[in-house]
């Protein structure tokens, strides 16, 4: 089946996770913490298809509020596909980066808004749900490290995409820097390996 994440076209099948068909199909969907339920990272908006979806899990009813998930809130980390249809969801990190490119200032305040509140009135859940998760050893303090570790690299590759995406016409220039720091360390190689044919001429003049 395809999907839409962002308005891009994934292709997934009962039982993925919405994380994993995001990473795998390079649509930026948060994931700071790796899938660990702890960060929110990975919020999306459900904006069609709700029903292809698990139920929410306990994890995204403690550090979700009920305004959120009357919105289409859910933790991609937690949402499982279990059935096939038309699903289309855009994450946080897209929904917050077109308002900032669409000058959407009232958008903007009110999403501002609904974060707050959210963090207000949920944070004591969420803190208590992750407690006691690592009292009975669901959630591991080093296996957390570990992921956030590789969450927070591939965080920054997608930033890098996403940020050359929104922006094509910084594309010219920077290739032009990545090449140009290609030829610098390529020259280090073949002064290590081989003569340097510009500080061969120099000796050849001095002579």
């Amino acid at each position: 089946m395809i999907i839409s994440i962002n308005d891009k076209p994934c292709e997934a099948k009962v039982g993925d996770l919405l994380l994993k068909v995001a990473q795998n199909h390079k649509s930026h969907v948060g994931c700071v913490c790796g899938g660990n339920a702890i960060c929110q990272s990975c919020f999306v908006y459900v904006k069609e298809g709700s029903e292809c979806l698990s139920a929410p899990s306990e994890e995204e009813k403690a550090f979700l509020s009920d305004k959120l998930f009357k919105e289409g809130g859910r933790l991609a980390c937690r949402s499982i596909i279990v059935k096939e249809g038309t699903l289309r969801v855009l994450s946080r990190a897209e929904y917050v980066r077109r308002l900032v490119l669409g000058l959407n200032v009232p958008g903007f305040i009110t999403y501002a808004q609904t974060i707050g509140y959210n963090v207000v009135n949920k944070l004591p859940d969420g803190v208590s749900n992750l407690f006691s998760r690592v009292k009975n050893g669901t959630v591991s303090p080093g296996d957390s490290l570990g992921k956030i570790g590789s969450g927070l690299a591939y965080g920054s590759l997608l930033a890098t995409t996403t940020f050359m995406e929104t922006f094509p016409f910084l594309q010219y220039p920077v290739s032009i820097i990545t090449e140009g720091a290609k030829g610098v360390f390529k020259g280090t190689a073949d002064c290590g390996a081989n003569k340097n044919p510009v500080i061969e001429s120099v000796k050849i003049s001095v002579k």
